[in-house]
């Protein structure tokens, strides 16, 4: 299959071109060939993009918040309207199941729901009479121009996450996707704006390094989302907050699920395998290594774990017969495997190898088959490292201290979960586990839109979780007046620390 289409970027309200020769291809995952071409934005389109949102600012964050929700209702009856074809561009572009991708737009949709209950949030506080005359009111302004950084591998969700929230609180967002699966993100933007959004409040700029440095470097941007590897977050944070923007970063995983003896052991298998090779392990908060409790524990895990792994039907995701797709990349799936061969020399026990996998006339798919490690120890780089991929590890523990102690001490904090059947181990672990979301016999716990997501340790650089009451907070700033209407006559100036007697 040849290219087809060029990708457009989205400027306030319209499709714009390339202005410069640099371009990366799209794939399609499960054939291996490229079906278009996405524009690499230079630094003057992405000033573009940026004066866009900022010549709609003043209007935007005048709007009343009932008024700016409107527009979010009515976008999100749009993507339901549409979410067949874009859960069909998503399995396109990205590769997983469609069923995963409309799973993915309902969990982005929660977010433009609650974000549609922005008056409710940005009601602020008032106080009559803190002293003679004199009433206090709090409350939340938006920042400006704020901008999205997002992965390839939510392309729907994790913008979601970000943009419904921001611009109900009144700013105007540039997001920068992935540049592997980009098309979403336009689809997006002209979803909003027929569903009446301003121009310029929404602004999609497509790039690699040199738009992302842009966007860091640019002093009309006062804040920045990012989701991401943890390397590329601690940059995004370190240069946006050199540059004196608020940053929250969300970085890599390398999520835990402990089984102890009384869990129902089927129920953990089952859960385990959709944590572990949904979306291809292409997920943040996938499981990536098993700790079960005790010896028997282990074997009879393992044991269902293998058989269920090579059951696992693999093929394009646009077939939704299927569990698994294929990975994103070539140069990913060579990356992922390169950790098998790593975890075969490091002296892991390879039950099920997904490598060599390949799907009938698909020979150059993406493809890797589901792998399961056993006897896996805290030493070996396939343990302390993100994979990103559907390699599943076991490490053995002994008892419940010593599960506890390998989520508490690895460097990533993301989330974890435990399957028990007693409440005691349950709500011990709840509080005591060093993660940011915790699972208690659910394995992928990703809280609602009205919760806030976000990890711990190095899963997450900056103050703010996203989305949730922590997101209205991080993209708005607080506001305090002291008011006092004069009655009388004056008293004379007071040169001491202003006070009520």
């Amino acid at each position: 299959m040849q290219e087809t289409h060029v990708i457009p970027h989205f400027i306030l309200g319209e499709t714009r071109g390339a202005v410069t020769e640099r371009f990366a291809p799209v794939f399609d995952p499960s054939t291996g060939q490229p079906t278009a071409r996405v524009p690499l934005a230079d630094a003057s389109q992405v000033a573009e993009a940026v004066a866009a949102a900022q010549s709609a600012f003043p209007a935007w964050a005048a709007t009343p918040p009932h008024v700016r929700a409107r527009a979010l209702f009515r976008f999100r009856d749009l993507v339901e309207r549409e979410s067949d074809r874009l859960a069909q561009l998503i399995s396109r572009e990205h590769g997983k199941v469609v069923s995963d991708a409309k799973g993915e737009l309902i969990r982005g949709l929660e977010v433009v729901e609650f974000a549609c209950g922005i008056p409710q949030m940005l009601k602020g506080e008032f106080s009559a009479g803190v002293g003679r005359n004199i009433d206090a009111v709090s409350f939340r302004q938006p920042l400006g121009v704020v901008a999205g950084i997002t992965p390839f591998n939510f392309p729907a969700m994790v913008p979601m996450w970000m943009f419904p929230v921001a611009i109900a609180c009144g700013n105007c967002f540039v997001l920068k996707p992935s540049e592997r699966d980009p098309s979403l993100a336009v689809e997006l933007g002209l979803l909003l704006k027929e569903a009446g959004l301003p121009d310029g409040v929404f602004n999609v700029i497509h790039g690699d390094k040199e738009a992302v440095d842009a966007l860091l470097d640019d002093p009309r941007i006062e804040a920045v989302s990012f989701v991401g590897s943890t390397p590329i977050a601690e940059y995004v944070h370190r240069r946006g907050s050199e540059n004196g923007k608020r940053v929250q970063a969300l970085g890599g995983a390398k999520n835990h699920m402990i089984i102890m003896p009384d869990a129902d052991l089927d129920q953990a298998v089952d859960a385990l395998m959709g944590a572990a090779f949904g979306s291809a392990g292409e997920r943040c908060m996938a499981i990536s290594v098993a700790v079960p409790v005790g010896e028997e524990t282990a074997n009879a895990l393992v044991a269902k774990l293998a058989d269920k792994a090579r059951a696992l039907r693999v093929g394009p995701g646009i077939d939704d017969s299927n569990d698994m797709g294929p990975l994103v990349t070539a140069q990913h799936r060579d990356k992922v495997r390169s950790y098998i061969d790593l975890g075969v020399s490091e002296g892991a026990e390879l039950v099920v190898d997904g490598r060599g996998f390949s799907v009938p006339n698909h020979a150059e798919g993406f493809f890797l088959g589901a792998t399961l490690f056993d006897r896996v120890t805290p030493e070996m780089r396939i343990y302390r490292e993100e994979i990103f991929g559907p390699v599943l590890s076991v490490v053995r523990a002994d008892d419940f201290e010593q599960a506890l102690e390998l989520v508490d001490s690895h460097e990533f904090g993301n989330g974890t979960a435990i399957f028990t059947r007693d409440g005691r181990t349950a709500e011990e672990f709840l509080q005591r586990v060093q993660a940011g979301m915790v699972g208690v016999n659910v394995p992928i716990p990703v809280p609602m839109a009205f919760h806030s997501f976000g990890g711990w340790k190095r899963s997450l650089f900056g103050d703010h979780h996203m989305h949730g009451p922590e997101g209205v907070r991080f993209y708005t700033r607080l506001k305090t007046g002291t008011i006092r209407w004069p009655i009388g006559a004056g008293t004379g100036a007071e040169f001491a620390m202003p006070t009520q007697k």
